[in-house]
């Protein structure tokens, strides 16, 4: 086994681990948002009619239309009924031609762009997407909005992409991909070109594949690729007969 392939059966190891964890993605039962204003509900009242060992956690976030301060919670339960019928992840065969290699192109720290969410009924959320991904497949260039976020080894872009593979091979509602950014020892300034690699064997079934209770960003028109990408995770594996 190649380094390279080592290191992709290191990534699927890692995944069922994140996602079969006390708060991996199978164990969220329960979002719930308070309007802004309302009485935030106590633990006791907010865990009522759940098993003792759910475990409770807090959310804020701006409310989509007013900006005001929205408070809310999520109830996790790791033996939830997904986690029970959990079966593992379904993958493509690890591909050395989907490893490419291309370049992030900084825009503006300031820059936002809006992307809708999976729970949001058809509203748009703002995401800080500071700069360009650019790659090429197959002789054509393509350009993409990463959000920005902060991977484990430093800055880094998530890719939220659709592709042909959507529905019939692989999760429909697209999936994610994380690049990591080069360290430059400074503040980006407009105009950098950062080279970056983009694995798609690394591409990801979003949380919402695992959790209805998941609000999970969709892959803007940009992001729509045009051809199939036959790397990276298909389909969330359940028992016979359960569904989210």
């Amino acid at each position: 086994m190649s380094t390279a392939e080592s290191h992709f059966e290191q990534f699927r190891a890692d995944r069922i681990a994140e996602v079969t964890a006390p708060r991996g993605a199978l164990a969220l039962v329960l979002t719930q948002w308070d309007q802004p204003g309302e009485p935030i509900p106590d633990e006791a009242t907010a865990l009522a009619g759940f098993p003792a060992t759910a475990e409770l956690t807090r959310l804020s976030r701006p409310h989509i239309d007013s900006g005001d301060m929205q408070h809310g919670y999520r109830v996790w339960q790791q033996d939830s009924p997904a986690a029970q019928a959990f079966e593992g992840i379904g993958s493509y065969d690890y591909d050395p031609n989907w490893v490419i290699t291309g370049r992030f192109e900084f825009v503006d720290a300031d820059r936002v762009v809006p992307f809708e969410h999976i729970r949001d009924g058809g509203a748009l959320r703002r995401h800080a997407v500071s700069g360009d991904l650019v790659f090429t497949h197959e002789g054509t260039e393509y350009r993409v909005e990463a959000l920005d976020t902060t991977l484990p080894s430093g800055p880094g872009l998530q890719l939220v992409f659709a592709d042909k593979t959507n529905g019939a091979e692989s999760y429909g509602a697209g999936r994610f991909l994380y690049v990591q950014l080069p360290d430059l020892g400074r503040a980006l300034k407009t105009g950098d070109v950062l080279p970056v690699t983009l694995d798609f064997n690394t591409a990801e079934i979003p949380p919402c594949g695992f959790s209805n209770q998941m609000n999970c960003p969709l892959p803007p028109l940009r992001n729509r690729l045009p051809f199939p990408v036959r790397a990276g995770e298909t389909t969330v594996q359940y028992a016979e007969g359960f569904s989210l």
